[in-house]
C-alpha cells in the first residue's frame, strides 16, 4: 500500500491525503518496539520501503543503522535528514489499542513517530523528485544509550555519504501541537555521569558510635551538591545536577559498609561543563571525609551539547514560517536541558536540531507517554520543503 500512494502538485496536501499508511506503520512500530542495539526488525522495514521507492540503501552502519540516498537533477548539493528508531526499557501504561506487545519495552520517546515522519517525507520525495541534488536519509539506532550517532560516524557515514548540512527533529510534549522551536546555538545540554561509592564502617544500628555511617554521609553530600548550581555556576548560565539513583543497606537495624549513587550533570557551555566535573567530585569527597568516610568517584563523559549552526537554523526557521505561518514558530523558544547524541553529528557537519510540539500530555520517557499522530503529516511536509529549499533554493 505504501508504494501506491497518490500525490498532487501540492506537497502538503498530498502528504496529508496519503498519511494513513504511515500512521499505521507508526503504530506497528509502537506495538513492536526494539531496544537500543536490537533494532533488527525496524531496520529491515525501513530498508525495504526505501528500496521499493528507488533509494540506494545501505544497512548495518553503526549497528542497525540505515542510510537511503536519492539524487535528482544536476545539482551537487546534498542534505542529510536523520531520524532515530530505538525504544526504551519501560513498561507501557497507556492502555492504547496499539500499545507495546513487548514486555518492559516501549516507544516512550516518540522514535516510532520520528521514523514514520521521515519515511512519509522519503516517499513523497521519491515520487516527485522536485529537488536538484541529493537527499541522504539517516535512520539512526541506539540514540537512547547515546551510542548510535558516534558509531555511525566512526563507520564513515559522512565520508561515504557526504552532506552539506544535516538536520533532525524531536517531538515535544507540553509545547502546543504543531508549533516549532527553532533557534541557533545550544538547544540541548551536554550530559556527563558520575558514579559514587561511599565507603564507611558498618555495624549494628543500635550502636552507631561504633560505625562510620555512609548513609548519613551520602545524605549530607547530596544536600551539599545543591550549592554547586546555586553558588558555583554563573547565575546567567544553566546547569543541572541530578542524583537519579542511590542504594545502601538492606535492613532497618544495620548500618551498611557502602552506599552507591549515580548522578547526571548537564550543561550548555564547555566552561560550565568543566566546572561541574570539578566541583561535584570535590564536594562529594569533602563531605565524605568530614564524616570519616571515603568517596570513590568515577566521572564518565557523555556527549556534548547540541549546538545548532546559525545558517541552517535560520533556513529551517524560514521554511517553517513560510509553510505554517508566524504563529506556528515560537518566538521565545528556550533550549531544553535534556541531551541527544545528534550533538556528535553537528560537530561533524553544519546543521540544526528542531522541535515540534505535540500538545498536552505525559512527558517523554513516561510509561503514560503518547505520540500525537496529528503531527505526522505537517512534520513530513516540513522535511520535504526543507530538502527542496536547501537543494534548489526555492523557499516558495
Amino acid at each position: 500500500m505504501l508504494d501506491r500512494l497518490t500525490h498532487t502538485s501540492d506537497p502538503e496536501a498530498a502528504i496529508a491525503e496519503g498519511i494513513a499508511p504511515f500512521l499505521a506503520l507508526r503504530r506497528d512500530l509502537h506495538r513492536n518496539p526494539e531496544l537500543s542495539g536490537s533494532e533488527r526488525r525496524t531496520a529491515g522495514i525501513i530498508a525495504g520501503l526505501l528500496r521499493d521507492w528507488g533509494y540506494e540503501v545501505t544497512t548495518g552502519i553503526g549497528g542497525h543503522g540505515v542510510v537511503g540516498r536519492l539524487s535528482a537533477g544536476e545539482g551537487t548539493r546534498s542534505i542529510g535528514l536523520r531520524a532515530d528508531f530505538d525504544a526504551l526499557p519501560i513498561e507501557e501504561a497507556t492502555g492504547l489499542d496499539h500499545a507495546s506487545q513487548v514486555p518492559g519495552v516501549m516507544h516512550a520517546c516518540g522514535h516510532d513517530g520520528h521514523t514514520a515522519i521521515l519515511l512519509a517525507a522519503a516517499h513523497h520525495l521519491a515520487k516527485t523528485r522536485a529537488f536538484d541534488g541529493t537527499v541522504v536519509l539517516i535512520f539512526q539506532p541506539a540514540e537512547e544509550i547515546g551510542a548510535g550517532a558516534k558509531a555511525m560516524i566512526a563507520e564513515g557515514i559522512f565520508t561515504r555519504f557526504p552532506v552539506d548540512a544535516v538536520f533532525a527533529l524531536h517531538n515535544w510534549p507540553g509545547v502546543a501541537e504543531g508549533r516549532w522551536g527553532i533557534l541557533p546555538g545550544p538547544v540541548m545540554a551536554a550530559i556527563d555521569q558520575v558514579n559514587l561509592t561511599l565507603r564507611g564502617k558498618g555495624g549494628h544500628g543500635a550502636a552507631p558510635q561504633e560505625t562510620v555511617d555512609p548513609i548519613v554521609a551520602a545524605a549530607h553530600a547530596i544536600a551539599a551538591l545543591q550549592s554547586v548550581v546555586a553558588r558555583n555556576v554563573d547565575p546567567q548560565e544553566t546547569a543541572v545536577v541530578t542524583v537519579g539513583s542511590i542504594h545502601g543497606g538492606s535492613a532497618s537495624n544495620v548500618i551498611p559498609e557502602t552506599v552507591e549513587a549515580r548522578l547526571t550533570l548537564r550543561s550548555f557551555t564547555p566552561a560550565t561543563r568543566a566546572l561541574l566535573a570539578e566541583r561535584v567530585p570535590a564536594i562529594l569527597r569533602g563531605v565524605a571525609e568530614g564524616f570519616g568516610a571515603r568517596a570513590e568517584i568515577t566521572v564518565k563523559p557523555g556527549f556534548p551539547p547540541v549546538v545548532n549552526h546559525a545558517g541552517p537554523a535560520a533556513l529551517a526557521r524560514e521554511v517553517a514560517l513560510r509553510l505554517f505561518g508566524a504563529e506556528a514558530v515560537i518566538a521565545d523558544f528556550r533550549p531544553r536541558t535534556a541531551s541527544e547524541d545528534f550533538a556528535w553529528m553537528l560537530e561533524e557537519r553544519p546543521g540544526a536540531y528542531l522541535f515540534i510540539g505535540t500538545g498536552p500530555g505525559a512527558p517523554l520517557h513516561s510509561p503514560e507517554y503518547r505520540f500525537n499522530d496529528a503531527i505526522l503529516a505537517p512534520a513530513a511536509a516540513f522535511w520535504v520543503r526543507l530538502a527542496e529549499t536547501f537543494l534548489t533554493g526555492d523557499a516558495r
